[in-house]
């Protein structure tokens, strides 16, 4: 089974984002355990605490940019988890700087739910 860190500072978003996983009719999507942090600091714990497949990144966290926690993960040693920008900055030099700091995707707030589980399971399936 895979685990996804959702790093998400906003309830109703990290709510609304666990209902559509665990209800996906994909099946690697919906066996997925689903973790949450709400900081930058909470998301470095949780990486720490265990292995991690794939992180919905949010990039505006009450404690900075999630591009921060990008760059520290693909700068470290260890094997990177995937990551996934999720952010509502979608001008071409912010998808840009997300892949740079080493984000694997870019997924634009606001979005559909089908876009959620396609970008998950292209990562959980690969």
């Amino acid at each position: 089974m895979s685990t996804i860190l959702l790093v998400e500072d906003e309830e109703l978003n990290r709510t609304l984002v666990k209902a559509v996983l665990s209800r996906s009719a994909e099946p690697t999507v919906r066996a997925a355990s689903v973790i949450d942090a709400t900081s930058l600091a909470a998301a470095r714990d949780r990486l720490a605490a265990g292995h991690i497949d794939l992180i919905l990144l949010d990039m505006n966290l009450p404690d900075g940019n999630g591009l921060t926690l990008a760059r520290e993960l693909s700068s470290a040693d260890a094997p990177k988890p995937t990551v996934v920008a999720v952010t509502a900055s979608v001008m071409p030099q912010d998808r840009a700087a997300a892949i740079e700091a080493g984000c694997d995707d870019f997924l634009d707030k606001p979005y559909a739910a089908a876009d959620l589980v396609a970008v998950v399971a292209r990562h959980l399936s690969g």
